[in-house]
């Protein structure tokens, strides 16, 4: 779904608002201009009517009206036509001039002369108001589009300027990493809900910073501490174990808690190498051959799918360097090696492809995707009764974002692929 940033929102609805307005009032203005100007124009009308009886209700004669009809061409004298009271109509009339229809007011109103009834008319053209009231509206529409444009501008530009301090803010939330330490320095703005906003921002900030530096530390002081115990448990351990006449059943009991003191050493050891990498250890960096990391821990790790009885294919294309840490590059492979072998099914295979920028492990395993959301998160695994700590792939997960590769799975064919692609 698309997004529409918020500053050209609020323009869009000003802009379909004021668009609306104008074509509502442009109409609007044409007619009442038109029903003004005819207005008047009946007024007019009237006006001549009443100075015509005004000056000549005494000295006017029924002689005189041919001459008046001859030299007043839009004022005319005829007998009565009936009409009691003033009346004015439009009406489309020949004009000799323009030789065709043009629109007229006339004006039938009753006058006496010399005591005989008569009937006054008058008309009036109206083509010169059409004409000034089209003039009108155009001078009108022009000054609206003119003000609008400049609306739009000046509060586009002011906007963008009012805004701009939420948008530095969004960009420095967007931009900050609570694992690397650099907290956001918001600008300073005399908008009183930007600066409480960066307030508020800055205190949620500083605590979730406080809280996972809390816990980073937490997780290293505990892995540290676990070392010498689980060292001493593993020794007293085998030392039971080598103890004579041992029953088969205390033999039972001290192999299973070999089995548990290994998993607890390397849940021991992954946390520590997340800790360091979080801890940014591993900052040096040189070109690592990632085909001869493959090639050289091939041999071991076969020797770790003998119990499933898994075959390996090797396919290197092309000559794969990168840029990194060696010891990340080391166990990147070696979980992706581990991933494959642990996840795995009787009799499965194994393949690991290599090109000029990526490197893929495929292999055999459930015959269902497995949940992508949920894949590389620590400590989640598909499986409960697995024997992984299901930190093997967060580490791949972390080793990729540290280095800003990328790394993605798909399942097809029945097949589990997990790709890490060298940006």
């Amino acid at each position: 779904m698309n997004k529409t940033k918020l500053l050209n929102k609020t323009t869009r609805s000003f802009l379909i608002y004021a668009v609306l307005i104008l074509l509502a009032s442009a109409p609007a203005f044409y007619f009442i201009s038109q029903w003004l100007y005819v207005y008047e124009t009946d007024e007019v009308l009237i006006f001549h009517k009443e100075d015509f009886l005004r000056e000549n209700r005494d000295k006017f004669t029924e002689t005189d009206i041919l001459a008046w009809n001859k030299y007043n061409p839009d004022v005319e004298i005829v007998p009565d036509m009936g009409i009691t009271k003033d009346s004015i109509i439009g009406k489309s009339l020949f004009e000799a001039a323009s030789q065709e229809m043009e629109p007229f007011r006339i004006l039938y109103a009753p006058v006496i002369i010399q005591g005989k009834k008569f009937t006054y008319i008058e008309k009036s053209n109206l083509v010169e108001m059409e004409g000034m009231v089209v003039s009108i509206a155009m001078m009108f529409l022009c000054i609206i589009v003119i003000l609008l444009a400049g609306i739009i501008y000046i509060s586009r530009e002011s906007a963008a300027k009012i805004w701009q301090p939420f948008y530095d803010t969004l960009q420095k939330i967007q931009n900050f990493e609570i694992d690397k330490n650099r907290e956001p320095n918001f600008a300073v703005t005399d908008i009183a809900e930007f600066d409480s906003l960066n307030k508020s921002i800055e205190k949620l900030i500083e605590k979730n910073t406080a809280i996972y530096k809390s816990q980073r530390e937490f997780v290293e002081n505990a892995a540290h501490e676990l070392q010498t115990p689980l060292a001493l448990f593993q020794t007293k351990v085998d030392m039971l174990a080598q103890s004579e006449n041992l029953p088969d059943e205390a033999s039972g009991i001290i192999d299973s808690l070999n089995n548990d003191i290994s998993r607890l050493n390397r849940l021991n050891k992954n946390l520590l190498l997340l800790s360091k990498i979080d801890n940014d250890t591993y900052l040096q960096k040189q070109p690592v051959d990632m085909n001869a990391l493959i090639e050289k821990h091939i041999d071991f790790f076969k020797e770790q799918g003998e119990p499933k009885n898994l075959k390996f294919q090797l396919n290197i294309k092309e000559q794969l360097l990168t840029n990194t840490n060696p010891v990340l590059a080391e166990v990147l492979i070696n979980n992706l090696y581990m991933n494959a072998i642990r996840h795995n099914v009787q009799d499965g295979k194994i393949v690991i492809e290599t090109c000029t920028n990526s490197v893929t492990f495929f292999n055999t395993g459930t015959n269902t995707a497995l949940n992508p959301d949920r894949l590389f998160n620590r400590f989640s695994k598909e499986n409960p009764s697995s024997k992984g700590n299901g930190l093997g792939l967060a580490i791949i997960k972390k080793i990729a974002e540290l280095n800003n590769w990328d790394i993605s799975y798909h399942f097809q064919d029945n097949l589990h692929y997990f790709t890490v692609t060298f940006l």
